[in-house]
């Protein structure tokens, strides 16, 4: 067999990833928060790297060469300094002493006496909510509770969830004790006497018949209905208890009435509440006829190239290891230039998207959500001339603050629906209908799930029961057995 060496010419197409090409798409699909966080980690790392102030140029001064960097808009310059000449802040003049003030006088007006130096400041005395946890272990110290009660109490109320279920076994808390499991059972029943009533239960039965017996309205009645027919309670199939039961039907809805107005969850009362502040990546308004498009870059740096590092670069050479250094410099100012460049170029990009989602979707800003007409990725794509995959990045995780409220760039896009008259609407116009003929209903006789769609045919909408279905299902409406009211 012989060998033979040949030269072979081949012509393929491949598309390799830069790393400035990576770093954009990377930071075309982090959320503000991310981004935030990134450039702050960038500008710890990279010593080249510094955020520029607009402030420390003044309004016709040229910028440096060579940097790049966008300053704040001057007319919002003029006005803080307009604002000052009102106030008198600014120029010398001296400033309200609030200080003074917040000694003088309480927030309802009542003056106090400052002759006490030692008095508390106004900072130690703002109320602090207690936790579910304080509220109990207050409660545990002012009981008659040995040492050993007082540990085996705290280990209970340590391990409370956030609705105020024990989330341990009494055995786990008895081995982690060294007592008698009855022992750990004793202390719980006390616990269980503590506030908010129903505390400490194991499961919804026994937190449910906890308050009943605290308030005074455990009534036989009632504590069949909770040990027994809370599936019953739970799809509101009262006639089939009160056939169970042989109990009148009115009696149960009184009993029904009673355990209605408990608390499953008493623990939550006492739960931080956690409130996510969203800021929005652009916002947009009406001028006259037209919608403006502004970039919130409040908050995100404006960095630039460090100008001593820049000075220093000439002068490297009497340095000891100038080479290396000359290096470093040099590739840390590359990496400074592509992170510059590529936030740019995701703020232009946003603007793009944007500024396509408003001319597309021109009849939602204008009449409202009835409106929003059917849109996928491929028509913002072909708008704005870029890839599909580079859409589903940008309107991932941004939000856009509209005249009509606050929505996530992806709120806009909705698979589409034929209408009778041949017409299409968008999905979420759909699920809005559902939503307001469910909202005008009668409670005692809720629609049924084909109701809605002989509703909707009205309206010259024709879908499936099944897509009511699952349309109500994801807007969290309850089947109308579930509904329905009864009193």
């Amino acid at each position: 067999m012989a060998f033979e060496l040949k030269q072979n010419l081949k012509l393929t197409q491949q598309l390799v990833m830069t790393p400035q090409l990576q770093q954009a798409i990377k930071l075309l699909q982090l959320s503000r928060l991310e981004m935030t966080e990134l450039i702050s980690q960038e500008m710890e790392e990279n010593p080249l790297l510094e955020e520029v102030v607009s402030e420390e140029y003044p309004e016709n001064e040229a910028l440096p060469e060579g940097d790049i960097v966008e300053i704040a808009d001057r007319e919002e310059t003029k006005t803080i300094e307009r604002t000052e000449e009102i106030t008198g802040e600014g120029d010398g003049k001296e400033e309200f002493d609030w200080n003074s003030y917040l000694e003088d006088y309480g927030p309802t007006g009542v003056r106090y006496d400052r002759k006490d130096d030692e008095a508390p400041s106004w900072d130690n005395m703002l109320m602090v909510k207690p936790s579910l946890t304080d509220h109990l272990m207050w409660q545990l110290k002012l009981s008659r509770f040995t040492d050993t009660e007082m540990k085996v109490g705290e280990q209970i109320i340590g391990n409370l969830d956030s609705n105020g279920y024990l989330a341990a076994s009494t055995e786990e808390i008895a081995v982690q004790e060294g007592v008698d499991e009855g022992f750990v059972e004793g202390v719980l029943k006390k616990i269980q006497e503590f506030d908010p009533p129903g505390i400490a239960a194991r499961d919804i039965k026994e937190c449910l018949l906890i308050q009943a017996k605290i308030l005074g309205v455990l009534t036989p009645l009632i504590e069949m209905l909770i040990k027994e027919h809370l599936k019953d309670l739970e799809t509101k199939n009262y006639t089939n208890i009160s056939k169970k039961l042989k109990v009148p039907l009115a009696e149960i809805l009184q009993a029904v009435v009673v355990i209605s107005s408990m608390d499953p969850k008493p623990g939550s009362v006492y739960s931080e509440e956690r409130v996510e502040t969203i800021t929005p990546d652009v916002y947009v308004f009406k001028a006259g006829d037209e919608y403006k498009i502004i970039l919130n870059d409040d908050g995100l740096p404006k960095l630039r190239i460090s100008n001593f590092y820049k000075e220093i670069m000439g002068d490297i050479g009497m340095y000891p290891d100038a080479e290396n250094s000359k290096k470093y410099i040099r590739e840390r100012m590359q990496s400074a230039t592509w992170l510059i460049k590529s936030i740019q170029q995701r703020q232009r990009t946003i603007y793009k998207v944007t500024e396509s989602i408003v001319k597309l979707q021109r009849d939602f800003f204008d009449k409202g959500i009835n409106y929003l007409r059917p849109l996928v990725l491929r028509d913002i794509a072909d708008d704005v001339e870029m890839h599909e995959s580079t859409i589903s990045r940008v309107v991932t995780n941004k939000y856009m603050h509209t005249p009509r409220g606050i929505y996530e760039l992806k709120y806009f896009f909705s698979s589409r629906i034929q209408k009778t008259s041949g017409d299409a609407v968008a999905s979420k116009s759909v699920k809005e209908e559902i939503k307001k003929i469910v909202s005008a209903e009668d409670p005692k006789k809720p629609y049924s799930d084909s109701d809605i769609v002989d509703l909707l045919k009205r309206s010259g909408i024709s879908i499936a029961r099944r897509t009511v279905a699952k349309y109500r299902e994801m807007m969290g409406i309850l089947p109308s057995s579930r509904r329905k009211k009864y009193f």
